[in-house]
């Protein structure tokens, strides 16, 4: 499900573990994620977006279908420079009826905090079939 969509294809997002409402993914460096013509930094909304994808993913791990994404606030504590494969750890902190919770750490691949999230994903959105159904 993680490489299912293009978006994520396109990324190169790597699931790393999943299980019981933990998730660790990991995204290797591309150029085109740079945020400026000197390429000095990997732009935040790249940051963002993994955040997003993980947070999603740890829910998942901990109801077993899709979720969409409510709400995300994300924290930058540091920029990541370029050449650096980024890693998310993403924590369900609740997982009710309608509302999930995650928070997600992001990572430099040397192990170097530079954003934390806390987001929040609809787990009772209509027309969401189980993992099970959709994948047999």
């Amino acid at each position: 499900m993680m490489r299912a969509p293009a978006y994520h294809r396109w990324l190169g997002i790597e699931l790393v573990s999943a299980g019981g409402g933990d998730v660790e993914v990991r995204l290797p460096y591309r150029e085109e994620f740079c945020g400026d013509e000197a390429g000095t930094n990997i732009h935040g909304g790249i940051i963002a977006t993994l955040a997003d994808i993980a947070g999603c993913f740890a829910v998942i791990s901990a109801v077993g279908h899709d979720v969409p994404t409510v709400d995300i606030r994300l924290d930058y504590l540091r920029m990541a420079p370029p050449g650096e494969t980024l890693v998310a750890k993403a924590r369900a902190v609740k997982t009710g009826r309608t509302i999930g919770l995650a928070d997600v750490e992001i990572r430099l691949g040397s192990g170097r905090l530079i954003a934390v999230a806390r987001a929040t994903f609809m787990t009772s959105a209509p027309g969401r079939e189980t993992l099970i159904e959709r994948n047999g």
